[in-house]
This record gives C-alpha cells, structure tokens and sequence, in this order.
C-alpha cells in the first residue's frame, strides 16, 4: 500500500543535517510517496536536492545527492567567515568552540552583530553559492517529481514569499537561506529577500493544495520548548531566533487545530477544507542540549551525529506512526499549542 505525504522541512543551519538523516530514512521505504515539499532555508537545499535525486535517480539517487550536499556544506567552514579565514576553517572551529565554551558571548557571533556584511566589500562572498549554483536546476524545476515550494521573507513587506516551478533558481534558494547579519539580501526581480524562517519555517499552506495528501510530514529542527532557562546573552539570543522562527509555524499549526474543529463539530462541509493529518519527525532532547552557534559551525563531526540522530527519528516515526499515515494525525494538536 502507497501512502502519498507532503514533507515540511524546516531551517536551521548546519542542523538542517538531522532533516538529511530523517529524508534518507524515509527514501527507504518504498511504500512512501513523496507528493510535495515545502522547505525553508536549510529546509530548502534540502528540499531541491531531495527533488532533483528522485528525478533523475529515484530514492537511491536523492540519497546520494543528500549525502553529496552535506558533504559540500561541512568543507564550507564557518559561514561567519570571511573567505580567507576559511582556509582556516579546521583549526579555527576547535579555537571557536573553545571560545564559546570559556566566554559569556560567541566571538563569531558577536562579530556578525557588530560588522554588517555590507561593509565588506571586496571581501565579502555568499559560502552557500558555489554549493546551490552547482544543484541540477533542470531536475528542480520539472514537472516530474514532488511538487517543491521554496520559502523567503520580502525584506520591504516582511511577508512570506513562495517560489515554485521555475522561479526555484538559486538565487531563490540563497534567498530563503539569508541570514541577514551574516549574508547580503538576496535581489530577486526588484525585490530584496532574507530567510524564509522568519516569515514561515516552513510554510505549510503550499501544501494545502486539493490534489495533494492531507498528510503532511514536519522534519522539526528548531525545538519548541527548552527546559533551561536561557541566562548567557548566547543563551538568550539563541532562544529568541529559535521562538522568533517556530512562530509563523505555531500559527499555521492553530489554523489547521481550528478547521479541524469547526469540521468536527460539523460547522463546515466535510471536503470543502483541507481535513490536514499532522505529524512531526523531531528530537527535541538533542536539539536542546546543541547551542544556536552550532547552526553556523557545520564541522563533519556535528553534521554525522546530527544525520544519525534523523535517521533514528524517523525510523521511530515509521515504526510507531506507519499506520496513522492517511487515517489520522500523529501528534495532538491540544499538546503542541496548548
């Protein structure tokens, strides 16, 4: 039996390697169909990469393209970095890390605050480039495959911006990844983009679609709760990008609580609304104990362990959860929100 689900990938830097982990899970199972992807930032070069491996390979060839990805992303560096300290990049991680384990503040951090990525010209270049323009751009726009949304924040309007078909160019994909304290806006047909996480992380409503599953498959990055309260300025600033970037997705997760309702207790026509089946793919013990400096710092160590951390998370959501796919959600609305 085929069940058909609609993959949301969320952003989050370098631990966009637990989404490689649950995606290379999941392209084991032949009876999962992957009918649309949602992805935002790093959510997004997994979601092209995704897409073009099962155009022209199948599962085995969007495994082997996940992995060539991630591979790419782990020899960038820091993305702090300016290009000639990336050279730098194995010892300057260990020298990084110390810092950051002795200090009260990241010195990277604290530089990507203070120094704005437009005052550095000439020295100045996107560490994402080389990787995305490299991506098989003919195999993420077709029309075969999943259908795959791409999810960037308009800097001017500060509204979700979704690109499909053959707008997903890597100008888009640099754009849905934008930080904007470390990368330059993203200039795309007159208009400036920065991450997609802050105006969807990711955006669920592309999948709402009537042709497509009412399942749809969250691969969570970004924890929603953190037992420790936050005490160091790294701490705090932390929780604040992961709170900022979890809202616009707490948002749609109670729009969809609410239709559900209104189509349970009969006040809305079963089939005029999406009936949406929700499920998570998560690890909120580890994401808890990694730092939000780490999203920067893609050493091959972190992005290994972050890949087998996905790979058990959804080999548990395939085990438990197999059967809710197409019947009933996996998750309890009441329990997430609150």
């Amino acid at each position: 039996m085929t069940h058909r689900i609609n993959l949301a990938l969320q952003g989050g830097g370098a631990h966009g390697a637990f989404t490689w982990g649950a995606l290379d899970r999941l392209l084991e199972e032949p009876e999962i169909e992957i009918a649309a992807i949602s992805g935002t930032s790093a959510g997004a070069l997994n979601a092209a990469v995704l897409k073009a491996g099962l155009v022209t390979g199948g599962p085995k060839g969007a495994r082997a393209a996940l992995a060539a990805l991630w591979d790419a992303v782990g020899d960038a560096g820091d993305f702090r970095l300016m290009p000639w300290m990336r050279a730098w990049w194995p010892y300057m991680a260990d020298v990084s890390a110390i810092a950051e384990n002795l200090l009260p503040v990241s010195p990277a951090g604290l530089t990507a605050q203070l120094v704005s990525p437009y005052a550095l010209d000439g020295y100045w270049t996107n560490p994402l480039a080389d990787i995305v323009t490299g991506f098989d751009f003919d195999a993420i726009t077709s029309a075969e495959g999943p259908r795959l949304s791409i999810g960037a924040t308009n800097v001017r309007t500060g509204k979700s911006h979704i690109f499909t078909g053959s707008h997903v160019t890597a100008d888009a994909i640099l754009a849905s990844a934008c930080l904007p304290t470390v990368f330059r806006a993203v200039s795309i047909g007159g208009e400036e983009y920065w991450d997609g996480g802050y105006s969807g992380n990711p955006s669920l409503w592309p999948l709402y679609d009537a042709d497509l599953p009412e399942d749809i498959v969250i691969i969570q990055v970004n924890p929603l709760r953190r037992e420790a309260l936050p005490m160091t300025p790294v701490e705090i600033q932390d929780r604040i990008s992961e709170i900022g970037f979890n809202s616009a997705l707490l948002g749609e997760m109670r729009a969809i609580r609410f239709v559900k309702r209104l189509i349970a207790e009969g006040r809305i026509e079963r089939g005029t609304m999406k009936d949406i089946r929700l499920h998570v793919i998560s690890d909120d013990k580890l994401m808890n104990s990694l730092s939000g400096s780490t999203k920067m710092l893609p050493s091959p160590a972190l992005l290994d362990r972050l890949r087998a951390a996905g790979r058990v998370a959804a080999d548990d959501f395939i085990t438990c959860h197999r059967h809710r796919i197409g019947n009933e959600s996996s998750v309890e609305l009441t329990d997430l929100l609150g």
